[in-house]
């Protein structure tokens, strides 16, 4: 299945644009998108901590992805 991922901050520099397109199989959870991810995109790996957000709800690594479902990397962020 074809899902939209929406990026912010660091992941959009690495994936090069706000919003790509990503062919998984229709059976995947959200382990197998990062799984995915950091082999089309390996600098995503040095990222400490490289949140996946699905339908604006944190998801674990075990939930399942429909293609109806928003997809969104938030990569860890500092404050001050």
């Amino acid at each position: 299945m074809k899902i939209k991922i929406l990026a912010f901050g660091i992941t959009r520099d690495i994936l090069g644009g706000s919003t790509v397109e990503m062919q998984i199989p229709a059976d995947a959870n959200v382990a197998d998108l990062r799984a995915a991810l950091y082999a089309e995109y390996p600098a995503l790996q040095k990222l400490n901590n490289l949140a996946i957000a699905l339908n604006t709800d944190y998801a674990s690594e075990e939930q399942k992805i429909t293609e109806r479902d928003e997809v969104v990397l938030i990569p860890p962020v500092s404050g001050g």
